[in-house]
């Protein structure tokens, strides 16, 4: 009796196993196409709002950019109709995740497990309030990796991620085919 139920778990092993592992070959071709106008309007845009936060970077007295920004920049134009590029969830996704890396770090300091609670704890809130701007999700480890302050939400945070939404405004609303923002709220 105990050979045939060790057999039955066997079964049930492998075919958790092959059904796990079968899931992870993708089931369908890739949805992304290739449009050479949304990729040259996507380069300038992208290199043109950078270039507007290095010169504001360089010329006022306060940080205007941090690297997650890049990304930002690609969603907010290149996939200006995704739900992570609308303006909520820049803006707020990048102040959730900063508040949260701060808090973490002023609380508990720079410590590896400081770090990753806070990108999960920091994750989780966008989700929760329905703000997820994956970008975002880097800040918290920005934060606590190199010892920022408070003033870090304002800027380069708050005015970097304006600038970036702005600029998604004008560069999307520029093309006769975008329709930008989808949501506010």
């Amino acid at each position: 009796m105990s050979n045939k139920f060790s057999k039955t778990i066997s079964k049930e092993k492998k075919t958790f196993i092959f059904v796990f592992l079968s899931k992870m070959k993708g089931q369908a071709e890739n949805p992304l196409k290739v449009n050479v106008k949304n990729v040259c309007i996507t380069f300038l845009g992208v290199s043109v709002t950078l270039l507007l936060l290095f010169f504001l970077t360089t010329h006022m007295s306060m940080p205007w950019l941090i690297a997650p920004f890049g990304a930002s920049c690609l969603l907010a134009i290149g996939c200006w109709n995704s739900p992570y590029a609308q303006p909520r969830n820049i803006i707020a996704g990048h102040e959730i995740t900063s508040f949260v890396g701060l808090a973490m770090y002023h609380l508990f300091g720079n410590e590896p497990w400081t770090i990753a609670i806070a990108v999960g704890l920091a994750s989780a809130l966008m989700m929760l309030t329905k703000t997820t701007h994956p970008p975002a999700a880097a800040d918290s480890f920005i934060i606590i990796m190199d010892y920022h302050s408070w003033s870090f939400l304002f800027a380069p945070i708050l005015l970097g991620t304006i600038v970036i939404v702005i600029m998604a405004l004008i560069i999307n609303n520029l093309q006769s085919d975008r329709v930008y923002p989808i949501f506010w709220k």
